[in-house]
């Protein structure tokens, strides 16, 4: 499918391009006499606002995986996908109020770096290798897969032309300037996104509607495919493995969100740079009550499509056009570009641009902390702990630019995988929860050791592997367990801490470690302002729950 683009969508598209590049290099400019240092291009010199910080968060997490392979799974699965961003909100109030109190008060650039404060250089190494391994070849690789799938399902453009020039505009400004570039950029992108989204989610429940607008496309939507309206799904529903039912609420997916919103550098990253503690933790209730609204953008399109694709006369209202690349069950990312190509002109630049806006900011945060992971944790441990300004900023640049190129030659190779949202979330979830067992007994238990945090680590990879191939459960092998994915994620998490819990005593025989963090009175104290506003938010979220549970 080709769709047809008129003056008014290339102009806002092509106006879109410019500010962005405009703002990203002004920005980036170096004051008179000044020379950028580690901190100016990987914290964005410590002067990051709460609202930069808040639509920054969501801009680096809102990608193609979100509007295409989220929306495809909103196609297949229905609303139950939200629960990724619902329950997200709520993991963002805990690492504002107990996270982020310890990585702020140690001057953190890299989360790698508080690894080797609480623990070792070693094990600091061993993850910095790690998280620079899969920010190349699953998250930067996939974002420009889905990216140029969207180009080439809504433009026609080939998948490497994509590939290329997505790589190339978030290069244009993100290398050169940094992370301030990267986070005032991302203010810009938020707007486009959310309002993009927004146009698209009218003109899909407008068009169920045939014109009587929006709540009365959602009545339909819900009236004719109820079933795509339960948040807690159950055993019978072909899509549990994906979404196991109350596991949901309780298992695997706060490993899956404490480990993203905790303890991943290109999301960490930016509430680093915050003037002050209080300034990031407004910021995070800022980013948490967004998360609130990023489904009705991209799930609710994905179930109208759905509904739209299985009702004839909405069908024959389309028309041929609506016969172009029609995607089914077995091709749901093709669901969001499907909805694009009804847009009216003009508003399909918009929807274009928003789409455009998601992808280049979550390219530009990863390149961003890949390079910072390198340089500092990398670069200037092992090659040259006494390097300049100049060189470190240079190196920084260097980095984030080869890793784009390997990004670039593996993304076509993806080719092929159907809901990506799913399948990133499930071979993420071999590391994280390992590598969450490590930071959680780290931070809050004293007496966590270096060896047994290492062990922890290494060990992790085996139990997640145990229950990923587990062939067809019990009834073929009553070694194997074949549970959800979600569910292994939280037994695997669980059975880790339990090997860093038997390991640390037996060393230290109760002791605290060393280098365990002290707790004072006043570290997880938080504002008023905070307070309200997580409160608020939880109960936004336990309404929304209570009103979709089945």
């Amino acid at each position: 499918m080709t769709s047809s683009f008129g003056f008014w969508d290339y102009f806002i598209f092509i106006a879109y391009a410019f500010l962005i590049l405009g703002v990203g290099l002004w920005v980036s400019r170096d004051k008179k006499g000044h020379q950028k240092n580690a901190e100016d291009y990987f914290l964005a010199s410590k002067s990051l606002p709460w609202w930069a910080i808040g639509a920054s968060l969501i801009a680096a997490n809102i990608s193609a995986e979100q509007f295409i392979g989220m929306s495809g799974s909103g196609f297949a699965v229905g609303l139950a996908i939200a629960s990724y961003e619902w329950m997200a909100a709520i993991t963002l109030l805990i690492v504002g109020k107990y996270f982020l109190p310890i990585f702020i008060e140690k001057g953190l650039y890299t989360i790698p770096e508080f690894v080797e404060q609480r623990f070792s250089t070693n094990l600091k190494t061993i993850l910095a290798v790690f998280w620079i391994a899969l920010y190349v070849f699953v998250n930067l690789a996939s974002v420009l897969y889905l990216g140029s799938l969207a180009l080439e399902t809504i433009m026609g453009i080939p998948m490497v032309y994509g590939v290329i020039g997505l790589s190339l505009f978030a290069a244009a400004y993100s290398l050169y300037g940094g992370l301030s570039a990267v986070a005032w950029t991302d203010v810009i992108q938020v707007i486009f996104l959310v309002f993009g989204g927004l146009v698209t989610s009218y003109l899909a429940l407008n068009t169920v509607s045939d014109g009587q607008g929006v709540i009365e496309g959602l009545k339909i939507v819900y009236d004719t495919v109820p079933e795509k309206f339960v948040m807690i799904l159950d055993k019978s529903n072909p899509e549990y493995d994906n979404l196991p039912g109350i596991g949901v609420l309780v298992g695997g997916l706060w490993v899956a969100n404490l480990y993203y919103w905790g303890f991943n550098q290109y999301i960490i990253q930016r509430t680093l740079a915050a003037k002050s503690l209080r300034e990031s933790q407004k910021g995070i209730i800022l980013a948490a009550v967004l998360k609130l609204v990023i489904p009705v953008i991209v799930v609710v399109p994905g179930i109208a499509a759905y509904v739209m694709i299985n009702d004839p006369e909405t069908m024959a209202r389309l028309g041929d056009i609506g016969m172009q690349n029609l995607p089914s069950l077995e091709q749901a990312d093709r669901a969001y570009p499907w909805l694009l190509q009804f847009l009216p002109v003009g508003l399909k630049g918009v929807a274009f641009a928003a789409l455009s806006a998601a992808i280049v900011s979550s390219l530009a945060s990863m390149l961003n902390s890949t390079s910072t992971i390198f340089t500092m944790d990398i670069y200037r441990q092992y090659i040259n702990k006494n390097a300049s300004d100049k060189t470190t900023v240079n190196v920084g640049r260097l980095s984030a630019g080869v890793a784009l190129v390997i990004a670039c030659i593996m993304a076509p190779l993806l080719g092929g995988i159907d809901q990506a949202f799913q399948f990133i979330q499930e071979y993420t979830g071999l590391v994280s929860p390992g590598i969450l067992a490590v930071f959680i007994l780290g931070l809050f238990w004293k007496k966590t050791t270096n060896k047994a945090a290492i062990i922890g680590a290494l060990v992790s990879i085996p139990i997640a592997l145990y229950f990923k191939i587990a062939p067809n459960g019990w009834s073929t092998s009553s070694f194997f367990l074949d549970v959800p994915f979600l569910d292994q994620m939280g037994y695997t998490a669980l059975l880790t801490m339990l090997v860093i819990v038997i390991v640390s005593l037996s060393q230290n025989k109760g002791a605290d470690d060393p280098k365990g963090i002290p707790f004072t009175k006043d570290l997880f104290k938080t504002s008023p302002k905070f307070n309200i506003g997580a409160f608020a938010v939880m109960l936004i979220i336990a309404m929304l729950y209570a009103l979709f549970w089945n």
